[in-house]
C-alpha cells in the first residue's frame, strides 16, 4: 500500500529534565539527595531520541504525520519541552507535579506515559505508532523506562538502538541494536518502543528562527490525576552520601619493593 493512501504515522518521545551532564553531581548538606541547585539540560539519550524521530520525518516525508514530546516533571520541566520543539517537534504535552514531589520511580513514568498513548488514540483519534525514548536518564541510570513501557503495552522492543530502518508503508522497523561484544539486528512491527544509543546519531543544535517559532508550537499540560496517576514513590531514599575519597597512590623503584608494599598492605600470593 503506498504511504500517501495510508494513515500517517505519530511518534511520540518522552524526554526528562535532567542535571547537565558537564555538571559534577555533589551529595546536598541534608544527605538526602544530590544538589539540583545547578544547571539542567535535556536528558542526553533523549536529545538523540528526539534527533532520531526527525530524522525518520526526513527520510519519510509523506508518511509521518507527527512528532511530540512528552515530559512528566516540575514545573521547569518546560524548558526541555521548548527545546525539544525548537529541535523540530510538532507539539508537547507536560504532566507536572509541583517542585516538593519526589521524582517518581520508572513504573509510575511507563504508567504515565501508557495513558497518554490510550489518551491520543481514544480522545485525539492520534494512534501512537512509534515511541522513540532514551536507553536512560543520567541522573538515576534506571534504565527501565521503555522497557515497562512496552511491557505494559504488549508492544515490540528494541533496546540501545545504533541504527534504525523505518518502512513507514510495511509499517515495521529493523533495529541495529547494541550488545555485548557487537550488535544485533532485529525487526518489529509496529507499534513498537526503541531506546536510543548514544552511536545513533548527534543531535543538532535549534537555529534562532525554530527557537523563536517553538514559543508558539502547542503544549498541553496536565497533571497526574488528569489521566488517572499517581506518582508517589514506592521506595524512600533513607540517605545519600559520598563515596570514600580515593588515597593518594605511591611510587616504587623495583619489583621486590612492591612485593615487599603489597605484603605489608595484606596481600597475599595466590
Amino acid at each position: 500500500m503506498h504511504p500517501t493512501s495510508a494513515r500517517l504515522l505519530n511518534i511520540l518521545v518522552p524526554i526528562k529534565r535532567t542535571i547537565d551532564y558537564a555538571v559534577k553531581i555533589r551529595v546536598n548538606p541534608q544527605n538526602t539527595g544530590v544538589d539540583t541547585n545547578v544547571k539542567h539540560s535535556m536528558n542526553p539519550f533523549d536529545e538523540i531520541a528526539v534527533e532520531e524521530a526527525i530524522r525518520q520525518r526526513e527520510r519519510n516525508k509523506d508518511a509521518i504525520k507527527s512528532i511530540k514530546v512528552v515530559s512528566i516533571g516540575p514545573p521547569k520541566a518546560s524548558e526541555v519541552i521548548r527545546s525539544a520543539l525548537a529541535m523540530g517537534a510538532d507539539s508537547g504535552i507536560h504532566v507536572e507535579y509541583p517542585d516538593s514531589a519526589p521524582s517518581p520511580e520508572p513504573l509510575a513514568i511507563a504508567k504515565t506515559l501508557k495513558a497518554i498513548i490510550e489518551r491520543e488514540a481514544k480522545e485525539k483519534n492520534a494512534p501512537i505508532d512509534l515511541v522513540i525514548l532514551g536507553k536512560q536518564a543520567i541522573d538515576d541510570d534506571a534504565g527501565q523506562t521503555g522497557q515497562m513501557l512496552a511491557g505494559l503495552l504488549g508492544w515490540g522492543q528494541a533496546t540501545y538502538a545504533s541504527k534504525v530502518e523505518l518502512d513507514a508503508s510495511g509499517k515495521s522497523a529493523n533495529v541495529t541494536t547494541e550488545i555485548d561484544g557487537g550488535s544485533q539486528q532485529l525487526k518489529g512491527q509496529l507499534p513498537m518502543v526503541i531506546t536510543t544509543d548514544l552511536r545513533l546519531n548527534e543531535p543538532r543544535y535549534a537555529s534562532l528562527p525554530n527557537i523563536m517559532k517553538a514559543k508558539k508550537k502547542p503544549v498541553e499540560k496536565l497533571s497526574p490525576s488528569d489521566l488517572g496517576i499517581d506518582l508517589t514513590p514506592l521506595l524512600e531514599t533513607i540517605r545519600i552520601s559520598e563515596p570514600a575519597k580515593r588515597q593518594a597512590g605511591a611510587k616504587v623503584e623495583t619489583v621486590e619493593e612492591l612485593v615487599a608494599k603489597l605484603k605489608e598492605a595484606g596481600f597475599k600470593a595466590a
